[in-house]
């Protein structure tokens, strides 16, 4: 930091010190100015005067008061503009008294409003060079009658010119600054929104693959020592399961690697080309799980596709937790109109230990899935026994963000 720098931002913490330099310079400008005559003839000259002791009083008041500009503007200006007015009716010469209301006029103007400042300009021009041309000792059309009304206007018109320069600045501050937090909020949405969405990709996995792997597993133990054959198969199942798990589990946790990482996921997010597949992990597991589609030459958008298809699994899973041994479940995917419409329905027992509707880390992720496609999602026993899973997604996704997707394979 310069020197320079330094100086200018102790006077910008200390106002009135600067206030008081500048009052010292405006004096000692006009009693230089004060000691200079003009002669007027066929061309000017300039002499040398001794000023009145008036003259001299007038100037320190005008001085003494500009070191209060910044506080009190429109008092100093009132001050120095009447303590003005009496030079112009007693100086003769004048002294240049004047020059502290033109800085008084300048603060004045650059510290309000256009509208104030224009008025009071106007009104201080008008004041000043009215009662110099009247009531003053030299003729109306003086040069320096004029340079009162020039001098007056100037300092009306840099003061708007300075406060209009500053409002701007500000406001382009302003603006940045604004830009700065929505960029800082809009990446913060948008990190909240990845967690969430691998939250409830994690949670789709691991209670899918985990529930099937636990029925296998007690299926194995149950047949071991009488039917080893059914055991071994149970247990193949189970190693299937977990080979599924850790495959999906790879590519989701995939999403926190770098961009440039070679060890990134290649596999496709799933979607409902693979429902077959996944309705015969639950079929294998026991469950009875019957399909309809009427979804032929639909392609929904990737989001569309995966929020389908992790419904189906969620919903699934909890017939195979909680609806009973002797469950059956239905699925149905079916195009109507500009929608689709996934239904799992089951006729368990199990109502007891079923989540209620809008409960359960897996009905919930099923909501935020439908609810960031701007679908509907309805869930709730059936009368009669049973539960019902039922989502209509548009089959053009509206996302407000970046759509839903896996890490593609």
């Amino acid at each position: 930091m310069t020197s320079l720098d330094r100086a200018r931002r102790r006077l910008k913490a200390h106002p009135m010190a600067l206030d008081a330099a500048i009052a010292a310079g405006v004096l000692a400008c006009m009693v230089a100015g004060s000691f200079v005559e003009p002669h007027h003839g066929n061309r000017i000259t300039w002499g040398v005067r001794t000023p009145d002791a008036l003259s001299l009083v007038l100037m320190t008041l005008c001085a003494a008061a500009l070191v209060l500009r910044r506080r009190v503007p429109r008092t100093v200006l009132a001050v120095t503009g009447t303590l003005s007015l009496v030079e112009f009716v007693t100086g003769d010469p004048r002294a240049p008294v004047a020059m502290s209301a033109v800085i008084a006029l300048y603060t004045v103007a650059a510290s309000t409003d256009r509208p104030t400042a224009w008025r009071i300009g106007l009104l201080t021009m008008s004041v000043l060079t009215g009662v110099a041309m009247i009531a003053g000792p030299l003729p109306w059309y003086a040069q320096e009658n004029l340079g009162i009304f020039a001098w007056t206007g100037m300092a009306a018109a840099a003061g708007d010119a300075i406060r209009s320069r500053r409002a701007f600045v500000q406001a382009v501050q302003e603006r940045a600054e604004r830009a700065e937090r929505t960029r800082e909020e809009e990446a913060r949405r948008r990190v909240a929104e990845e967690r969430l969405r691998i939250a409830r990709d994690l949670h789709d996995v691991v209670a899918h693959h985990i529930a099937l792997v636990n029925v296998q597993a007690g299926v194995a133990a149950h047949v071991m020592d009488k039917r080893p054959d059914q055991a071994k198969e149970a247990l193949a199942h189970v190693r299937e399961a977990s080979r599924s798990a850790l495959n999906e589990l790879r590519a989701t946790v995939g999403l926190l690697r770098q961009s440039g990482d070679p060890e990134a996921p290649t596999e496709p997010a799933p979607g409902l080309d693979r429902l077959d597949e996944l309705v015969g992990t639950f079929r294998s597991a026991g469950l009875h799980v019957e399909v309809a589609r009427a979804d032929q030459g639909s392609t929904p958008p990737a989001a569309v596709d995966l929020a389908a298809y992790r419904i189906i699994q969620e919903a699934l899973t909890n017939v195979q937790k909680h609806a009973g041994t002797e469950a059956r479940a239905e699925v149905s995917v079916v195009r109507v109109g500009p929608h689709i419409e996934i239904t799992v329905l089951d006729d368990g027992t199990g109502e007891a230990e079923r989540p209620v509707s809008g409960g359960g880390h897996g009905l919930l992720g099923m909501r935020e899935r439908v609810t960031a496609l701007r679908g509907t999602l309805t869930t709730g026993p059936r009368f009669g026994g049973g539960f019902r899973v039922h989502a209509i997604l548009p089959l053009k996704a509206r996302t407000p963000a970046t759509p839903e997707t896996e890490p593609s394979t």
